[in-house]
């Protein structure tokens, strides 16, 4: 199998499973997705916030705060709509960083 033939089905794998980070915490018993908790919920799953986690929520904020696009207004059709070019932006995102990183490797690697 060839790397880039890896790479795609690694991709395919994680997009498969992306519909358990929203079952996961239901079993936990803890609100959001796995892995988007924000510093009061990790506290309340694991008892403590961690120091650097508090410094980085300081400085870091997302660019689609709640899956919103700018101005979009709230209601199902429209949340939907904006976790819906989320997840279009993050798999976009992904699989160009993948596919440079793939291309840089089997460039250096002399079999490009």
């Amino acid at each position: 199998m060839s790397n880039m033939k890896k790479m795609w089905t690694g991709i395919g794998i994680f997009i498969l499973l992306t519909p358990l980070g929203l079952l996961v915490p239901k079993w936990l018993g803890v609100r959001g997705a796995w892995g988007e908790w924000d510093s009061e919920e990790i506290e309340k799953i694991v008892g403590y916030v961690p120091e650097g986690m508090k410094r980085l929520a300081q400085i870091w904020k997302a660019p689609l705060p709640d899956y919103t696009l700018p101005g979009q207004n709230k209601g199902l059709v429209f949340e939907s709509f904006g976790y819906m070019i989320s997840a279009v932006i993050g798999i976009a995102l992904t699989a160009g960083v993948m596919y440079v990183i793939a291309k840089f490797l089997i460039r250096r690697s002399g079999k490009g």
